[in-house]
């Protein structure tokens, strides 16, 4: 790290300490020639590599755009897309890689909606798991019934299928 004040090309690490959100690092230095001290503030980057080959910074906003879409018309709130967002960024992160595919955020995103919204869930799931035929989405209506989400007990009223009455 060069020093600001003097460009001298290395310094010392006085202190370092996590930042609130735990996503940065924030050291103390002190230069060694001049022995003037300065902070930084480091941050590990994550890149997203598209599917045009482009690459770019990973995006929070980018996530919750795409997960917008699939939640169109459900029961979600801007303040749920951000949570979500965030979780996808802590699990990608978690990984340790610092370059991923558009696809792995996409399929990353998949257990974090599922808890959220199912319905928006099978919307998500089918172009990120390039669903094919009806088939696909049976199997994925399927897995859903065989799992339901954490938090709902079997028998309860949201999972109970609409009764029809012939009279």
């Amino acid at each position: 790290m060069h020093c600001p004040f003097c460009r001298h090309a290395d310094s010392r690490v006085i202190d370092s300490r996590t930042s609130d959100d735990g996503l940065s690092i924030r050291r103390r230095r002190q230069c060694p020639e001049c022995g003037r001290r300065f902070s930084t503030t480091e941050t590990a980057s994550l890149t997203v590599i598209k599917r045009s080959g482009v690459v770019e910074p990973f995006s929070r906003e980018k996530v919750m755009a795409g997960v917008r879409k699939a939640c169109q018309g459900r029961p979600v709130t801007d303040a749920d897309l951000a949570l979500l967002a965030q979780q996808v960024e802590e699990s990608v992160r978690a990984t340790g890689v610092a370059q991923l595919e558009a696809n792995d955020i996409g399929l990353a995103v998949l257990p974090h909606l599922r808890e959220l919204d199912e319905v928006a869930y099978l919307r998500f799931a089918s172009v990120y798991q390039a669903f094919d035929s009806l088939a696909d989405f049976d199997s994925a209506i399927a897995e859903l019934r065989d799992h339901p989400r954490a938090g709902r007990l079997p028998g309860d009223p949201a999972e109970a299928a609409p009764s029809i009455s012939k009279e």
